[in-house]
């Protein structure tokens, strides 16, 4: 169902699940663990043998057999050897010891380790006084995961404790959903480069840059179509050659109803289904979401705050969701605003904010500048609080929902 923006602005919920409607992951590819950070699991990783491989010593110190160690302390034992990699046939009997270091493969007959702090040595002799527990200081084969067990799962996006897990189960790569390619196609005739000389009224185009970032930050591999002009034809031929070979086309500006915004008929004049065509949102009331064949398309107004803010909330999550990602969307923290304003109710609105912490907890401190045309709108910004469609007021020390922007 297309939602015609006179008649009425889509909630953003709504906007978001039909952006995301039927999106499939991208075929899986494999690649090594050097490269996999950030990426998602296309496959789930089971574990082939126990891990620990074996029981090993978790301390520096001496490996025991707690069981023959009877009576009162102080104990006595003798040291019989060393251990620093591997066993090597060492043995420990009831009144003998072996000095063990962490990591060691634990020496037959042992069934405890005596940290080092804790016993007097003198010569090859020991003593200590508390008897130790079986299995104390001890990791046993096994003991993080059985042999066989599911370690991570498919859709699980990948980061540093998870790829050393995956490199602790023996694996040197992992199965990926592929990169998506997401093109970035700027409309205006004021743009120009960053750096490059123009007339007084024309502006450097920042947009490509962030959105890109933002981009690669999901995993996607990003690309800035040339800018096109504010000419009906040329607006054309330029989304027909930015949704080649993308599986997200990002339009930015040329969203709204003026006689300049000519991203929707040429968007209809190619073929593009439209989904929705203006979302119940603040900034980013010009958004909209549709499909030219198997490329999902994304149209999002020229102002830096708003494309910054749509682009994190609906682009990030179309990235994640080709990728399999089990959590394309981040979670909100229920915390305290510091700082207040008056709005009129109607959109959901998303505030420029800096988190802080205080003496009772984290706080969530609005930015003074919330224009949705102010480049320095996200520039110092680490988070973004909601504020619900029919709230009219945010009044300081009041808790709303606050997203980090690095979880996005």
């Amino acid at each position: 169902m297309v939602h015609d923006p006179v008649a009425m602005l889509i909630p953003v919920e709504e906007a978001l699940a039909l952006a995301l409607a039927d999106l499939k992951p991208l075929p899986p590819e494999r690649i090594s663990l050097w490269s996999a950070d950030g990426r998602v699991l296309a496959e789930d990783i089971v574990a082939r043998s126990p891990l620990p491989p074996f029981d090993h010593s978790a301390m520096d110190g001496y490996a025991v057999q707690s069981g023959a160690l009877l009576g009162e302390g102080p104990h006595e034992l003798r040291v019989i050897g060393e251990i620093s990699t591997d066993a090597g046939g060492v043995e420990v009997g009831p009144t003998t010891c072996c000095r063990i270091f962490t990591g060691a493969v634990l020496p037959e007959g042992a069934d405890a380790v005596i940290i080092q702090e804790n016993v007097t040595r003198e010569g090859d002799v020991i003593r200590f006084d508390e008897r130790p527990d079986p299995g104390q200081n001890v990791r046993r084969e096994g003991s993080d995961l059985a042999a066989g067990t599911v370690a991570l799962t498919a859709g699980e996006r990948l980061d540093a404790g998870r790829l050393g897990l995956i490199a602790a189960l023996d694996r040197v790569e992992a199965v990926v959903a592929r990169r998506p390619v997401v093109t970035s196609l700027s409309t205006g005739d004021e743009l120009r480069p960053p750096g490059q000389p123009g007339r007084r009224e024309s502006i450097p185009e920042s947009n490509g840059l962030v959105l890109s970032a933002l981009a690669r930050r999901a995993g996607a591999i990003p690309r800035v179509a040339p800018f096109v002009r504010d000419a009906r034809a040329a607006t054309e031929a330029a989304i027909r050659a930015a949704a080649a070979g993308s599986d997200l086309l990002v339009t930015v500006g040329g969203a709204s109803v003026g006689d300049h915004d000519l991203v929707r008929p040429a968007m209809e004049a190619v073929g593009v289904t439209i989904d929705f065509w203006g979302g119940a949102l603040k900034p980013g009331k010009p958004t909209a979401s549709g499909r030219l064949g198997t490329t999902r398309v994304l149209g999002l107004p020229d102002n830096p705050g708003s494309a910054t803010l749509t682009f994190c909330l609906f682009g990030m999550a179309i990235l994640r969701t080709l990728q399999g990602d089990r959590a394309p969307r981040p979670r909100p923290t229920r915390m305290p605003v510091r700082g207040g304003l008056r709005r009129r109710p109607g959109r959901e609105e998303y505030l420029r904010a800096t988190l802080e912490l205080e003496a009772e907890g984290w706080v969530a401190r609005l930015h003074r500048g919330q224009s949705s045309g102010a480049v320095t709108s996200f520039a110092r910004a680490d988070a973004l609080v909601r504020v619900p469609a029919d709230q009219a007021e945010v009044v300081d020390g009041a808790s709303l929902d606050v997203f980090r922007l690095a979880d996005f």
